[in-house]
């Protein structure tokens, strides 16, 4: 599991591990990791989303903004090793490094043809011994090649409403941040089942994005293709189509 070394003028302060999907961080109370007695530090100042083993950086606006090695971010991507500067603090993030995720990744790049051949080889492998065919039998029908896996269906969401309506958004990435700081933003995340919204900030606001009119709540929510999203006041079509 990911974590985060909280530490001040070099003296280590605590270890947090994030086991929530949304970690907030901030001078006041209501945050997951609360850094008081720091005045550079914002009531609401950065939120880390941890998606699977993957985790975000989110700078919300804050007065006196959030560095990542030393040089300032809106939104960042965490890799092992580095330090995020709040205020005086820094907290060195600790990735977490699994055999699963190897394994993961190397299914994720096999190319189609490879599969197929993979796939070919085992069943051959698995298949017993035959007997020999009696002199007058006819030649057995070749087995049928088995199908090429089917690529994993990407989401997109079209723009209903709003001057930019019509605009199409494909989601590739981990994650997509929507919205307008200060006033309402939310991700949408790609995980292996689905896509899911998660409401990001302001932080502990009770005005979250909506899908299909019903406010969602503090967890992520699954989305499915069709689904009408609200962000900010601007509605979009979340959809599922097949890359090409």
């Amino acid at each position: 599991m990911s974590q985060l070394t909280i530490s001040i003028d070099g003296r280590n302060l605590d270890e947090i591990e994030l086991e929530k999907e949304r970690v907030t961080i901030g001078r006041h109370p209501d945050n997951d990791i609360v850094l008081k007695d720091d005045r550079a530090v914002s009531g609401r100042h950065a939120v880390i989303i941890t998606i699977m083993n993957d985790s975000f950086l989110e700078d919300l606006d804050s007065t006196n903004g959030t560095m990542v090695n030393g040089r300032q971010v809106g939104k960042h991507p965490l890799s092992n090793g580095d330090v995020i500067q709040v205020g005086r603090h820094s907290l060195k993030y600790t990735g977490a490094v699994t055999d699963y995720d190897d394994d993961f990744e190397k299914t994720m790049i096999l190319k189609p043809s490879e599969i197929i051949a993979a796939t070919s080889s085992a069943q051959e492998a698995s298949k017993p011994a035959a007997s020999p065919a009696p002199a007058a039998s006819a030649a057995p029908t070749p087995a049928a090649a088995p199908a090429a896996p089917s690529r994993p269906m990407m989401g997109k969401v079209i723009v209903d409403s709003g001057p930019n309506a019509g605009k199409e958004l494909k989601l590739t990435k981990a994650l997509t941040t929507l919205g307008k700081p200060g006033v309402q933003v939310a991700a949408i995340t790609r995980r292996a089942d689905a896509y899911y919204v998660v409401h990001v900030s302001p932080a502990g606001s009770a005005n979250r994005p909506k899908v299909n009119g019903e406010m969602i709540s503090a967890q992520a929510r699954k989305l499915a293709s069709g689904d009408t999203v609200e962000i900010a006041g601007t509605a979009m079509k979340f959809e599922l189509y097949s890359p090409e």
